[in-house]
């Protein structure tokens, strides 16, 4: 029997990225009924990482599981009556808190420029990923998320601030990204997965073509028709041939998923010893 909605564990994750998928996919695993919120800034590239796309009614499975889009707080109240589930939509935070009590609200948009919210008191548990959080101003818990030093941060510090350097694939860092030059409106017909070479017209920005940087497999690409900020990514070339990915949970995600859910786990284990003091 199904467990009444005032019962099941609500998890909010702002963004529809790679990341917020796969923490959604192990949450969902773990008794969450998952809400991932869209932000458009910054644009989803790597779509067929993520669950990005179910905001536009295409069916997407990442391992196990289907994204159902939703769009308004009664389904996401109803979808509370239900098994554990991954939702998408279109629906902001402000949107989501009237639905009912939020027990986990994860930040995962990894903002690089905007001023990261106080999240604190907007549900029992929130974790911020990426540049922008410390425990003593906007989080309860915090994740770094750069590579070498994904995994909580146990003090009140900051997180890393973002430094520019990309990192590195298949020994490629930054070289293998275009970002937008201005705002404006963009325009491509081409899929991810499909294989690239330098200088080949990949889309429009506002009419004006963008090419390719280099050789390799189209491993993200700005949703055609978007509108874009400008200094964004728009698309990634993976230059590691028959090595490359641009499907399924890749191990950046995975790792900072597991490292989110630790979070999870030890907020959850001090509170049961609070509650039952030895």
């Amino acid at each position: 029997m199904p467990q009444p909605n005032d019962h099941r564990l609500f998890a909010v994750i702002l963004g529809t990225n790679e990341i917020a998928s796969v923490i959604g996919i192990q949450l969902v695993r773990a008794g969450h009924c998952v809400v991932l919120s869209h932000d458009p800034d910054p644009p989803v590239i790597r779509r067929k990482m993520a669950f990005h796309d179910a905001l536009f009614t295409d069916t997407v499975q990442l391992e196990d599981l289907v994204a159902e889009r939703v769009d308004d707080g009664v389904q996401v109240h109803q979808a509370l009556g239900r098994a554990p589930q991954i939702m998408v939509t279109w629906l902001g935070l402000l949107d989501l808190l009237p639905v009912r009590h939020i027990d986990l609200l994860i930040d995962a948009r990894l903002q690089k420029r905007r001023i990261t919210p106080d999240l604190r008191r907007l549900a029992r548990l929130t974790i911020g990923l990426g540049p922008g959080f410390s425990t003593d101003f906007n989080c309860d818990v915090a994740v770094e998320t750069r590579p070498g030093r994904i995994g909580l941060v146990t003090d009140t510090r900051w997180t890393d601030t973002a430094d520019g350097v990309a990192s590195s694939l298949g020994d490629v860092g930054a070289e293998r990204f275009v970002y937008s030059q201005f705002a404006g409106r963009w325009h491509t017909p081409v899929e991810i997965g499909t294989r690239v070479y330098k200088d080949l017209v990949l889309g429009h920005l506002s009419g004006v073509p963008v090419v390719a940087p280099r050789d390799g497999i189209l491993r993200g690409i700005a949703r055609d028709g978007s509108e874009v900020p400008a200094g964004v990514k728009l698309l990634e070339i993976d230059p590691r041939g028959r090595d490359a990915q641009w499907t399924g949970t890749d191990d950046r995600g995975r790792a900072i998923a597991n490292a989110t859910n630790a979070a999870v786990r030890l907020y959850a284990a001090r509170r049961i010893t609070q509650r039952n003091p030895a």
